[in-house]
């Protein structure tokens, strides 16, 4: 039979574009739904406005940065793989650089520039792009392929792409439509939460220091029933008005959202990761003997931001102005604990409301790794946030739904 169009696409994010524009280039009639007014719109506000398209390294550190899941990833990352993608991008217009972090972000710090490349090569292919239209519900056609209602109309395609997202910045229309479709056709969701999202901690103190950012932390979440860490991560740290922003704080805290009992958890931050306990130990007696006259926050500001040198202090009892002449062992140990261990007790995180991205969604247990396609479904696909998969921060989620929706698209 006759279908309005080989392939319908629910969700013009940054998977819905590449599976679009690849099967349109491959000759196939796509319509790609979204049900904004505008497409790409988390492109736009991802990288704080500058789109972190990717991460520079290989498809196996992609695959690291997303756990015990990244193995899913390792055919849509043969496909299209990190240094493929910045290809990609530069044919089509959009120049890019490596920072000191691995982030690969465009020259021009813009993300419309990557939004508007993908538009025009979307454009070029003959893909059909209908805005403000969202998808309403997908259903199998009995004469072959689907029968897809919309807010507008009722069309039939030979096959379906959920391309949808998670729940993830809800303001840019991800509010987790697609696992109502996904769950119709008898995939399992894995329950969601938030990744990638800042924490709230029950520390007073901690909002203080707000404006302050250390450059390299370590942390490490702790629960009291738990012998292993249920997450560890190395990166810089913000202080914030509510709690802790910054990548090391938004890696771990998928954790934090996954926990039944996040008020129940601990935060372990080192704030020295490149300095051992003996050895900053070693530096304060040395500085109380050599320096005894300065102030004992002038000593430690050497090695961290004053602000939080006092608060230390603080922590352990010490008069912020004492001197740093005669300091007892015992009080060299609270200090050297209070910067190599500290412990804040979390609350919990900001919500969906502040995540990148979202943990959990369709199981990839009921999905072709080798192809997207549904296995509760032929003819089915599903490709990005949707499907049960968050990485680290810094351009490791973007890969991977640009991979998987490229992959789709060679499929559709």
């Amino acid at each position: 039979m006759p279908f309005d169009f080989d392939t319908i696409i629910a969700g013009a994010g940054a998977a819905g574009l590449l599976a679009a524009i690849h099967a349109a280039e491959r000759g196939r009639k796509v319509l790609l739904l979204e049900k904004s007014k505008k497409p790409g719109v988390k492109i736009l506000m991802s990288g704080g406005t500058r789109c972190n398209i990717t991460h520079d390294c290989d498809a196996r550190g992609i695959v690291e940065a997303f756990g015990p899941n990244g193995k899913f990833l390792h055919s849509a990352l043969a496909y299209l793989g990190p240094r493929e993608t910045v290809a990609l991008f530069n044919e089509a217009g959009v120049a890019t650089k490596v920072e000191e972090t691995g982030k690969v972000f465009p020259v021009s710090n813009r993300a419309v520039d990557v939004l508007e490349a993908l538009l025009k090569r979307l454009a070029r292919s003959g893909a059909t792009l209908a805005l403000n239209e969202p998808l309403k519900d997908v259903e199998v056609n009995p004469e072959g392929g689907f029968r897809v209602s919309t807010s507008a109309r009722t069309l039939t395609a030979e096959k379906v792409l959920i391309t949808t997202g998670g729940k993830s910045y809800p303001g840019c229309g991800t509010t987790g439509d697609g696992y109502a479709i996904a769950r119709k056709f008898g995939h399992t969701i894995v329950p969601t939460r938030p990744a990638l999202v800042p924490l709230t901690v029950q520390a007073d103190w901690v909002g203080e220091l707000r404006g302050i950012t250390i450059p390299v932390v370590n942390l490490q979440v702790i629960a009291r029933d738990e012998r292993k860490p249920l997450a560890i991560r190395r990166g810089s740290m913000l202080f914030a008005h509510f709690g802790l922003s910054g990548p090391a704080p938004l890696d771990v805290s998928r954790a934090v959202s996954g926990h039944p009992d996040p008020a129940s958890l601990i935060l372990e931050v080192d704030f020295l990761p490149h300095e051992a306990e003996m050895t900053f130990e070693e530096f304060l007696r040395a500085e109380s003997l050599a320096s005894g006259k300065k102030q004992l926050a002038v000593v430690l500001a050497e090695k961290l931001p004053r602000r939080l040198a006092d608060q230390l202090l603080a922590l352990c009892g010490l008069a912020i102005d004492r001197k740093a002449a005669a300091l007892a062992k015992t009080d060299r140990q609270k200090l050297v604990a209070s910067a190599k261990r500290l412990r804040l007790p979390l609350r919990g995180t900001l919500g969906f409301e502040k995540a990148e991205v979202t943990a959990g969604g369709v199981s990839l247990d009921e999905v072709d790794s080798r192809t997207m396609q549904s296995q509760r479904v032929p003819g089915l696909y599903v490709a990005g946030e949707v499907l049960d998969l968050d990485g680290w921060i810094g351009g490791y989620n973007f890969q991977s739904a640009w991979s998987t929706g490229w992959l789709a698209g060679k499929q559709l």
